[in-house]
């Protein structure tokens, strides 16, 4: 083995060992840094000699993890699980390296060591779980590894309007999309009323808006200009989700939607940048729903599919213009559907990728604009209203003549 090979894989091992050990030394651990690095560079130089020596180093290291907890059981009457499981992982890392595999064990260090790191943070987290996250999990897994796979690859009427596969896939994605996004809502959202715009908006804007509106009931006149910024930063959320959902299923139509809404997002970021004129205030956790429920995967589901049929038909009967209409009316009420619907058909080549670009955009521009009436109908403060509607009108308008200009050159 060549020198240079054989220095790199040792180097790595080393420095995996002092990376999961440092985290240890930190913690106050008496398994610590020393030993880490040790077992890593064990597990490496057992396999360099053969797999019957890296046998032995598995046994070895695992005797030192029974005295370990020995010790701890009879002195302290307590066990160091965690410290054990994280030991003998890095010498399964070590070996990994000895074996030539490079990228692998280095994510799983990284990975170690932050579900390390972060002990309290998960341990609060788990704590605060209700029955409804943990089905929403389930539930998540369920539909993609057991439903997914019976579904027909194929379209299953004669009009060729439904391919389950290719629908029940979107609502996966999406719905993960969701409910990542609400587990940093839970985690984060209730530091301060801007942190809870944000996350919420990438979870649902509307109702994030729904929510932030009743604590805007409370504020009064004096604080709409705080009102509106924590509302503009709900639209920038929404704007970049849907950007992201564009992305991931027609990527080759993200340039024709990328400037308007990166635009409005940006224009949005500063005017609730230049209106806040006070701190992020706490509000107490937003009363959003796990976006993982049967009903909700069922209701996101139907919807999405009566959007990608009706905007097949629209474009099959009536061209572009007739998609275009059915965008922005799938945008009144569900944005993160309608943009997926749209990329769907032109990753499938149904729709072109401009089209299906500028549907992104108008199906965005429709969800900025519901706001108005639902932030109005909750509070009924007029200055709160009036300024929401000339900044969120402002920044629409932007981007719709962004959006011309890009069409037109």
């Amino acid at each position: 083995m060549p020198y240079s090979v054989l220095a790199l894989r040792i180097g790595l091992a080393l420095g995996v060992g002092l990376l999961i050990g440092l985290e240890r030394e930190w913690a106050r651990k008496d398994v610590g840094v020393r030993t880490f690095a040790l077992t890593a560079l064990l597990g490496t130089l057992c396999w360099l000699l053969g797999p019957r020596f890296a046998l032995i180093g598995w046994i070895g290291v695992f005797v030192i993890v029974l005295a370990v907890n020995a010790r701890e059981l009879l002195a302290r009457r307590a066990v160091e699980i965690t410290t054990s499981v994280a030991l003998m992982v890095t010498y399964a890392l070590g070996v990994l390296f000895g074996r030539g595999d490079l990228i692998l064990p280095v994510s799983v260090a990284i990975v170690v060591t932050a579900l390390l790191a972060w002990k309290t943070e998960l341990a609060r987290f788990a704590g605060g779980l209700l029955h409804e996250e943990i089905r929403g999990a389930v539930l998540l897994g369920l539909l993609a590894f057991v439903i997914y796979p019976l579904l027909p690859a194929r379209f299953v009427d004669p009009w060729r309007l439904i391919d389950p596969r290719d629908v029940w896939l979107t609502v996966i994605v999406v719905a993960g999309i969701g409910f990542a996004n609400y587990v940093l809502l839970r985690l984060y959202g209730a530091r301060g009323m801007y942190y809870a715009a944000l996350l919420g908006g990438l979870v649902n804007s509307t109702a994030t808006v729904a929510e932030l509106a009743r604590e805007f009931v409370t504020a009064g006149e004096s604080l709409a200009a705080m009102a509106v910024a924590a509302t503009l930063l709900t639209v920038v959320a929404m704007f970049t989700r849907n950007l992201a959902i564009l992305a991931i299923f027609a990527p080759h139509a993200v340039s024709t939607a990328w400037w308007p809404m990166a635009l409005m997002a940006l224009l949005a970021a500063i005017m609730a940048w230049r209106s806040h004129r006070h701190g992020a205030p706490k509000v107490g956790p937003l009363k959003l729903t796990s976006p993982v429920s049967l009903r909700r995967v069922l209701i996101f589901g139907g919807f999405f599919l009566l959007v990608e049929i009706a905007a097949t038909l629209a474009q099959r009967y009536l061209g572009g213009g007739g998609f275009l209409v059915v965008s922005a009316l799938g945008g009144l009420v569900s944005s993160a559907s309608t943009v997926a619907a749209a990329a769907i058909l032109a990753a499938h080549g149904r729709i072109s990728a401009e089209i299906a670009g500028v549907g992104t955009v108008l199906a965005s521009v429709a969800s900025a604009l519901i706001n108005l009436p639902v932030v109005y109908q909750q509070t009924r403060q007029r200055l709160l209203a009036r300024n929401l509607t000339v900044a969120s009108v402002g920044l629409i308008l932007a981007g719709l003549a962004t959006l011309g200009l890009r069409l037109v050159f």
